[in-house]
């Protein structure tokens, strides 16, 4: 090696060790967040890596069958044949998993891909279903009754072909429940969460303080859920600090948001500790 290239590597050396240094360093210090919830995820500049380089353990996708594609988007019209369920989701997810020794983030509990169906539930579920089997290694599972927790859990909103979840002998997908659920004897494995629109039950927006009354009847329908061991999620939430502490305080699991490192700094830096 000549005496410039010598040189060149020495003093290129430095600044790749701290380059990399910083990585790890970003890495190490990233904590997961189990309370966040990435609404409509794939409207982001990077669906998914957006929402775990924030910390969030739960994340949402729109899904389309067209054709014999699953197809990720908020309405038709915004479709991409590019844009796949398996290609967004699965597949970098499966990624990461092997990265992190079998886990979404090291260490950290199962992450959460809800997967919204838009189209008829039968089809679109049966095509789900066929993708997910590709993937079971990783995703949580459930054979004869007895549920495995892996890496990665996932929920069927929206369409959901329930009687088919309902009486498959080997699952991949749980059921987003409703509030006619809340009393359900469903085992958790099939009926994981209960989602609600905010605006169906609650009139405040954040603004002032939340009424008593709506206070009480938010932390009586949370009760309500944790009695039954499932979790709560609102969608169409006030993308607001104030609703935020509000759901916290109440112990909702999952806060929605479109503000993902609004959410973060909260959940780290100004949400009550717990």
């Amino acid at each position: 090696m000549s005496r410039c290239r010598r040189w060149a590597a020495y003093l290129l050396a430095p600044s790749l060790y701290v380059s990399f240094a910083s990585a790890d360093e970003k890495a190490a210090a990233l904590k997961p967040l189990t309370q966040a919830h990435a609404h409509n995820d794939y409207e982001h500049k990077r669906p998914l890596l957006d929402a775990l380089e924030q910390g969030f353990c739960s994340v949402e996708a729109d899904v389309f069958l067209v054709g014999e594609e699953l197809l990720v988007g908020h309405t038709l019209f915004s479709l991409r044949a590019e844009r796949t369920l398996e290609k967004l989701y699965l597949a970098p997810l499966k990624e990461r998993v092997r990265a992190n020794g079998g886990r979404v983030y090291r260490d950290a509990p199962t992450v959460y891909l809800l997967i919204d169906v838009k189209t008829e539930a039968k089809a679109t579920y049966a095509a789900v279903d066929k993708l997910l089997a590709r993937y079971g290694d990783m995703l949580s599972t459930t054979r004869d009754g007895m549920f495995r927790q892996g890496a990665v859990t996932v929920v069927i909103s929206g369409n959901r072909d329930a009687e088919t979840l309902r009486r498959q002998k080997v699952r991949y997908a749980g059921l987003d429940g409703r509030p006619a659920d809340l009393g359900s004897d469903a085992p958790v494995h099939l009926l994981p969460w209960i989602s609600e629109s905010w605006s169906s039950l609650f009139r405040w927006r954040g603004e002032g303080a939340m009424p008593d009354e709506e206070r009480g009847k938010l932390r009586d329908f949370v009760a309500k859920a944790h009695k039954h061991k499932r979790m709560v999620r609102f969608w169409a939430t006030p993308d607001k600090p104030q609703v935020w502490k509000e759901l916290q305080s109440a112990k909702v699991d999952l806060i929605n948001t479109d503000r993902l490192a609004d959410l973060r700094r909260f959940l780290q830096e100004d949400g009550p500790k717990k």
